[in-house]
Formats: C-alpha cells, structure tokens, sequence
C-alpha cells in the first residue's frame, strides 16, 4: 500500500515561516540560499517547466538545529521555488509519526524532502544528504554497527569530518542535489 500524507497537508510551515521561526542556524541558512545558483541551465530549465504541473506537492521534514538541513533545504528550497512546487517544512520534533515513516539506517535523519501527488499519495522521497555524502555514512553504519562500541565516538567524529569535506568548501553540492531532485521528479 502506498503512503499517504494528506493528513499533514495544510499542517505545515511555509519555507518562509521556518526560516523566520529558526532558533538556530538562521544566519547560516539564508547564506546558504543567497549562494544558490543554477550551474546547469537545462536543469534550471526542467524545474522551470514544472510549473505547468499541479499534481505534486512536497513536505520537508526538518529541524533547524541540524546541520544537513541547513546545508541542504535552502538548495531545496531555491530548486522548490523555481519549479513552482507548494513546499511546506514539517518540523521533525512535531512530526515522528511522519518521520517513522522515512527512516534512514533506522535513524532519523532530516532533512527528507516527501513528494506528493495532490490527494498525498507519496511518490518518493529524497534525503538526509546528497548520494555521495551519504554513502560515505552507509559505509560508515556498516562497518561500525556497535555505537556502544570503546572507538565508535572517535570514528564517527572521522566520517562526519569526511562528510564534510564530500560536500565541498562552497556550493558544489547544490548541483548535485539539483540533479539528484530533476532525477527523482522525472520518474513521477
């Protein structure tokens, strides 16, 4: 059976809201919006062409504390508004029903971008991070399923480092998620 999310449409923030409601991380989120910018003009010009389409909206399952969210979200956000899509943020703590629903490794990590058609049937889903950063996590899970484990502390400090550096200095991941959202949205 298909998810649905209906329930939580008209429940939400809009992205302006949550950036207004942030408690943390304001001032580097909207630095990472003002960065954006389209490297890639034909995806530029695939999310433009989405705004003929009524049929989908998105839920983003958020917190402002969190640092992929702050990386990545105002991405999303600037991909969102071009393509006209209704975006509203669901703020993880508020939201576990939904976020049980979208675990990562059994964890709950946010941001999950949650698109929709409009009567909430879930299409698919995009998060926590861009492939190339999370696989780097998997990895990482797989070989250190002990967190109670004497190094894991120390070897997770390591791949969030790693992590880090995957993103890049700048805004190098802002095409990769670009690409990774035209990729996803081109199968509905």
């Amino acid at each position: 059976m298909k998810q649905n999310v209906a329930s939580k449409f008209g429940q939400g923030l809009t992205p302006r809201q949550f950036v207004e409601g942030m408690t943390k991380n304001q001032q580097a989120f909207e630095s990472w919006y003002e960065k954006f910018a389209w490297t890639d003009e034909s995806d530029r010009e695939y999310f433009e062409s989405l705004n003929h389409r009524d049929d989908l909206r998105v839920l983003i399952l958020a917190a402002d504390w969190c640092g992929d969210v702050v990386r990545n979200v105002p991405v999303v956000f600037r991909i969102l508004e071009t393509a006209g899509i209704k975006t509203e943020v669901l703020i993880l703590e508020e939201n576990q029903d939904v976020m049980d629903n979208f675990l990562t490794m059994g964890g709950r990590s946010v941001p999950i971008v949650i698109f929709a058609d409009t009567g909430g049937y879930v299409l698919g889903h995009w998060g926590p991070r861009p492939e190339h950063v999370q696989s780097l996590m998997r990895e990482f899970k797989q070989q250190n399923p002990d967190r109670e484990a004497a190094d894991y502390e120390g070897k997770i400090t390591e791949v969030r480092k790693a992590m880090g550096q995957a993103y890049g200095e700048g805004t190098e991941s802002h095409a990769v998620i670009a690409k990774e959202l035209r990729s996803l949205i081109s199968g509905f």
